[in-house]
């Protein structure tokens, strides 16, 4: 049982193989169930794993079971699997389904649950990760190897909490992809071009979270010190505060949340 079985071969799991084909395993370690046959061409030809049109026996070989498909997938494909993987540390990356509706279609208590996010395509994510009592430290860890090549992890106690993590990081790109969208309108309206916009705000964005990561410092902090009064990052706060911008990003998070609980109730 040393091989790891994915359920489903989207871009969240091709990063996860990815990632472990970097760090030393075996193609041949690596199975992917996924009917579309074109992704398992790609899978195939990209990645040299092994790949299932269908579930079967040989599913049996996993110690963990990595179930990376769309929620409203997984009832079908839980019935279907089940038999074959009862013995396996069943890890989620699915969106919405909660632990215990996944412990009870499969029969096994043993389940993790993670929130990653889109940056683990190139190494840079963050995962939140819940595990249900019955996963010892081991398989923790466990858990922590598989995902070390997409970025880093923190666990959280409370399952409930992972709606917040949801909210925050796995949601969380698509805004600093939306503040970049209205950086570049911005640089556009004032005569440059849409590429030299891209590059300030990106680089802009990259550099002030390596600071800020570096420093350790609150980013409140940093951000005073870059405001001197009457200068033109005061001219520039002060309109976003005008606008409330950030109480409507505090809004816009905890609308996620509450998505993402709607999300449990739906699947459950």
């Amino acid at each position: 049982m040393n091989s790891i079985a994915f359920i489903g071969g989207g871009n969240m799991a091709s990063a996860i193989i990815g990632g472990l084909l970097k760090s030393g395993r075996a193609p041949g370690d690596i199975l992917v169930l996924e009917p579309n046959a074109e992704q398992r061409s790609r899978l195939q030809r990209d990645l040299g794993v092994i790949t299932l049109e269908a579930p079967g026996s040989v599913l049996q070989r996993a110690g963990v079971v990595v179930w990376a498909i769309k929620p409203q997938n997984f009832k079908e494909a839980s019935a279907a699997c089940a038999a074959h993987i009862a013995a396996a540390l069943q890890f989620s990356v699915m969106a919405g389904i909660r632990s215990g509706d996944i412990a009870r279609a499969l029969g096994s208590e043993r389940v993790v649950r993670s929130m990653p996010n889109t940056p683990a395509l190139i190494g840079q994510g963050i995962a939140g990760l819940f595990a249900r009592p019955a996963v010892g430290a081991d398989e923790r860890l466990q858990v922590e190897r598989l995902l070390a090549p997409t970025g880093r992890t923190l666990w959280v106690e409370r399952e409930e909490d992972l709606d917040a993590v949801t909210a925050l990081s796995g949601s969380g790109p698509a805004y600093v992809f939306y503040f970049v969208e209205a950086m570049m309108k911005a640089a556009q309206d004032m005569g440059l071009s849409a590429e030299q916009g891209r590059e300030l705000a990106l680089a802009t964005f990259a550099g002030a979270s390596a600071l800020a990561l570096q420093s350790g410092e609150p980013p409140s902090l940093l951000r005073e010190r870059v405001t001197s009064k009457g200068g033109t990052t005061y001219a520039g706060i002060t309109s976003l505060e005008r606008s409330d911008v950030h109480g409507a990003i505090v809004s816009a998070v905890k609308a996620a949340q509450r998505r993402a609980r709607e999300l449990g109730d739906e699947f459950g």
